[in-house]
């Protein structure tokens, strides 16, 4: 791979190439894609969704929305500084071509602002309370209707494939989507395989899957425009990552590290003597004791600590890129950088006790629960009204739902995975407290 190519600013339906040193640099084409993003429906209802702790009514906690916005700040400095080191390193994306340090942060910015974009209500019980549906509930009898990839999309519902639907999907007046830029794309996307094989490598870019079935011909035709490397097998799709997506995915791993830690003792799940335990381990070599122990309250304390923590990590995870930029290059880097950090086990032991106290508590446990049965009646009566109306036998119940659905999203599609993944996608962009409020609905119940 090379970055030239890796930065292409074009977007679906350009007939000319875009140059980089014919940009505004006032408007620049990759800030435009932060702009689109964070303007789009889609984002906003971030705001609504999980990102550990369901509903809480406390200030405390993050969203997917406040966590969204988090990751693309940490990911605009992994990017600027990352290309203020590539500029050096090939001074001719400068000279020939104009690229600037904040391109990449702008690129990586945007790519990060997106990245839970697609995640459905309930955060990750989300994912799972769809694909279930699918594998042993009433969505089981679609499966001999669908081919094998088609049917493992639904099964493995997966909320950054449903994000990439979302930025690139055309319909009446908005053909390309939100219409980003081939490299925010191309960034975005961490898993650059479709469903099938499930984890054909130990590369951590086969962990998932980024794109659904609908979007395959979309996913080619901008990983053949960056130049990605293809390494599918027996006619299978899968490429390798485009090397910015690092940046997102240490970004978005930095940003829930810890702050899903601050977040664990702020509520009281954690005590604060954990904190200074676990996370003095990553700046020991920055703390300034004597401020810390000026700090009079939890909550200000633990903040230090988080925001000293958050630069130690971005500063490790810039140095472990910079050293392996030539193996990402060419394909054969195959972990996270935090993997490859010096701070590995230091992660790794806050990871665990956020497990043990937040994401295993009683409070996190009974919003999985009841997510999934909200999100198993919501598809059965969605796609019980579809399918009844495309084949000409809906009741009046399934015509009131009906007259529910958007108009943006196409329920009457002649191929059956297409109607049972657009009721998927339809599903996913409620929010947390839309989709109960529905569900309540549809079990004749009114507050």
């Amino acid at each position: 791979m090379n970055w030239e190519q890796l930065l292409s600013l074009k977007r679906f339906g350009d007939v000319n190439k875009r140059l980089r040193k014919d940009q505004d640099e006032t408007r620049l084409g990759f800030e435009v894609d932060y702009d689109r993003v964070i303007f789009s429906s889609e984002f906003r209802s971030l705001q609504d969704k999980t990102q550990v702790i369901p509903m809480s009514q406390t200030d405390f906690v993050h969203t997917r929305l406040t966590h969204s916005l988090e990751v693309s700040v940490v990911a605009r400095s992994l990017g600027r500084k990352i290309g203020e080191k590539l500029l050096l390193k090939y001074p001719e994306l400068k000279l020939e071509h104009g690229y600037l340090p904040n391109d990449f942060g702008a690129i990586v910015a945007s790519a990060a602002l997106a990245h839970d974009i697609g995640n459905p209500p309930f955060g990750h019980s989300g994912e799972k309370s769809i694909g279930e549906y699918f594998k042993t509930g009433l969505g089981l009898q679609y499966k001999d209707a669908l081919t094998p990839k088609q049917y493992q999309d639904l099964c493995d519902f997966e909320g950054n494939a449903n994000g990439f639907k979302i930025l690139t999907q055309s319909r009446q007046g908005r053909e390309g989507g939100l219409r980003l830029c081939y490299a925010t794309l191309g960034t975005f996307i961490k898993y650059p395989k479709e469903s099938l094989p499930i984890k054909p490598t130990r590369d951590v870019s086969d962990k998932k899957y980024g794109f659904f079935q609908s979007e395959k011909a979309a996913f080619i035709d901008i990983a053949q425009e960056l130049g990605l490397i293809e390494n599918g097998a027996n006619g299978n799709v899968s490429f390798k990552r485009h090397p910015l997506a690092y940046l997102v995915e240490a970004a978005d791993d930095i940003c829930y590290t810890i702050i899903d830690f601050e977040d664990g003792i702020n509520l009281g799940l954690i005590e604060e003597e954990f904190a200074l335990e676990y996370l003095i381990k990553l700046v020991k070599d920055v703390i300034d004791i004597n401020k810390y122990h000026q700090l009079n309250n939890t909550q200000d304390r633990i903040s230090y600590l988080r925001a000293l923590a958050i630069n130690t990590l971005i500063n490790e995870a810039i140095t472990v890129f910079v050293a392996n930029e030539e193996a990402i290059l060419n394909g054969s880097f195959g972990v996270s950088l935090l993997d490859k950090s010096k701070y590995e086990a230091q992660i790794n032991d806050i990871i665990k006790i956020s497990v043990e106290k937040i994401y295993q508590s009683r409070e996190v446990l009974d919003k999985e629960i009841s997510g999934y049965a909200v999100i198993s009646k919501l598809l059965d009566t969605y796609i019980t009204a579809v399918n009844n109306s495309y084949n000409g036998n809906a009741s009046s119940y399934d015509g009131l739902i009906l007259k529910t659905l958007p108009q943006t999203i196409n329920f009457s599609e002649d191929d059956l995975y297409l109607r049972l993944l657009n009721v998927c996608h339809h599903v996913s962009l409620f929010s947390d407290s839309q989709a109960i409020l529905i569900f309540r609905k549809f079990l004749g119940k009114h507050d």
